[in-house]
């Protein structure tokens, strides 16, 4: 076994070559702001939920306009796996926040859905009451409410205890086992609606309201009196791309109400 060990000059040369890279940044970073030109790297975390569906387009859509941003990209289960200073921005798609500490920018809302495949149903029909649930094989990701789930309908409020045969924290592992035919679950529409348009997958109990439903996605970053320029020229990005979107869709509700 080769032992190698970094001597002190070494040391001392890495710590030396760090810094000047961060002097470099910082160099680009002035002439940036000097002529309002974003550039550097922005550190992202983002959900695996929507770093599978919205962010990949407003990646390429803010690269159009700012070609000399890179990105440095980590995905997430649970945002309890990142801390605040591994990001200067975080997209998370979450029913409540637990951090107040960041900037919170509501982005958009999505809704969830009881899903099951079409071979999981061809053994086992359809729930066509809520009630029917406890005869079923459920699916839980960990961002999902795991104990029961709650359904409204013209008589009321019905809660409904779940009994997974399956728990576990990636939504992506729940959808491939809920393709697979293991059982149903509770996912984000928007995390699903590629499969929902196929047939690959089929809503369930589409008759009555599932409670609790609603997912916000957040847009987060650390307050600071002095913003960089890239990470400035981005949020504003972001934030008025999904202000049109919501312009958009309300003029297309409009048009179908007329």
């Amino acid at each position: 076994t080769v032992t190698v060990t970094v001597t002190v000059t070494g040391r001392l040369y890495w710590e030396r070559c760090i810094e000047l890279l961060r002097q470099l940044d910082d160099m680009d970073e002035c002439i940036a702001s000097a002529v309002e030109q974003p550039t550097g790297s922005l550190r992202i975390a983002a959900s695996s939920l929507y770093a599978t569906t919205d962010l990949p387009d407003v990646l390429a859509a803010y690269r159009a306009h700012e070609p000399r941003v890179s990105f440095d990209l980590t995905v997430f289960d649970n945002m309890s796996d990142v801390a605040a200073s591994e990001f200067d921005v975080c997209f998370s798609a979450e029913r409540r926040l637990r951090d107040s500490s960041l900037v919170c920018r509501p982005l958009a809302q999505t809704r969830d859905v009881i899903v099951a495949s079409p071979d999981y149903l061809a053994r086992r029909p359809a729930p066509s009451t809520p009630g029917e649930l406890d005869s079923h094989d459920v699916l839980v990701a960990s961002d999902a409410p795991s104990r029961y789930w709650e359904f409204r309908d013209a008589h009321g409020t019905q809660r409904v205890v779940v009994r997974p045969i399956l728990n576990i924290q990636s939504p992506h592992v729940v959808k491939r086992a809920v393709q697979a035919g293991l059982g149903i679950a509770r996912l984000s529409r928007s995390f699903v609606q590629n499969e929902l348009a196929s047939g690959s997958l089929r809503a369930l109990l589409g008759d009555v309201t599932l409670c609790g439903d609603e997912r916000t996605v957040w847009l987060l970053y650390l307050g600071q009196p002095h913003m960089a320029v890239a990470l400035r020229s981005f949020v504003d990005f972001v934030v008025e791309r999904y202000r049109r979107k919501s312009l958009e869709s309300k003029a297309r509700s409009d048009v179908r109400v007329g």
